[in-house]
């Protein structure tokens, strides 16, 4: 009876033979330039694969409670699999563990969430983003002569993803002990406004800086438009992170000096071609590296970057 009820189950979890596997894509937030990136990529592979994507997610990366209420409304067997980049690193967990319950396959993206990946969830594909704040903060020092005085400009509490670039980040600074960090304790935010918004408060502190770290696309691009504003883009060392095309555009004008890439396309390709193999039986990977690269003024024509850039 036992072996039954078991036997039973598999055939209940398994996809119906000729019936296309539905994927539901779960973004932090839908405004960023990444995140439509990151959707591109998700859509590639389910043409590839013959999967349907449904991309949904909360307009602000603030949004937890939104972000928690799609996860359990795709639980419900409206989906086959789960590909999710988590707002917060604790506060999905339970959504994501009941999803392990009912057999559906959940595949963490871009930013970590608190468990095993291979184990707690099907996967992690991401940047190696303690590895993107090191090499931030080893061209911010470059870009200063190992010497100064340097602001970082926090994303949000609770974001895996950017408190690695910030702990990476600051861990290179810290080799060069002429170097100091004159603010690390402020949060730009979800938003472009609203990281403006912090920067224009430091923007006294900021004046005294030799140079800048921020580490995603919101604080980078309301940083920038803080110094703007303020008549000052391009007179300090600015390192940001993530490549939106205004940001690009920013570093060919001078204002910013390097901008850490990611590969946003690449991480919601792998995200869904991972998911789609769990439910085909097929063994992956716990733990898949998307790539990033420092993007300069001087580089921005070389294949590693164009390759990163999807161009």
């Amino acid at each position: 009876m036992r072996n039954f009820v078991f036997l039973l189950c598999l055939v209940l979890a398994a996809p119906l033979a000729g019936v296309p596997l539905k994927i539901a894509v779960i973004p932090k937030g839908t405004t960023h330039s990444f995140w439509k990136s990151v959707e591109a990529g998700a859509r590639e592979a389910g043409a590839e694969l013959g999967a349907e994507i449904v991309y949904k997610g909360p307009l602000k990366e603030d949004d937890r409670a939104q972000q928690i209420a799609l996860v359990q409304q795709f639980l419900v067997g409206a989906v086959d699999g789960i590909v999710l980049a988590p707002l917060d690193d604790n506060a999905l967990r339970g959504p994501v563990r009941s999803a392990k319950s009912r057999g559906m396959p959940v595949v963490i993206i871009d930013s970590a969430l608190k468990g095993e990946p291979g184990k707690d969830f099907a996967s992690f594909v991401a940047t190696d983003n303690h590895r993107g704040g090191v090499l931030g903060g080893e061209e911010l020092a470059r870009l200063l002569g190992g010497k100064g005085r340097v602001v970082l400009l926090r994303y949000a509490e609770g974001s895996a993803s950017t408190l690695e670039r910030e702990a990476g980040f600051l861990e290179a600074v810290a080799r060069h002990p002429d170097m100091t960090v004159t603010v690390q304790n402020r949060y730009g935010g979800a938003t472009v406004s609203s990281s403006q918004d912090a920067a224009l408060n430091l923007i006294d502190r900021i004046r005294e800086a030799d140079g800048i770290f921020c580490p995603n696309e919101s604080t980078t691009h309301g940083m920038l438009l803080a110094l703007r504003q303020q008549g000052i883009a391009g007179k300090k060392a600015f390192v940001g992170f993530d490549a939106s095309p205004a940001l690009l555009e920013a570093v060919d004008q001078g204002d910013i000096q390097a901008l850490v890439a990611q590969n946003p396309r690449r991480m919601g390709y792998m995200g869904v071609k991972t998911c789609v193999a769990v439910l085909r039986g097929e063994k992956v990977e716990s733990r898949i590296d998307t790539g990033c690269e420092l993007i300069t003024a001087a580089n921005r024509d070389t294949p590693a970057v164009r390759a990163i850039l999807g161009n």
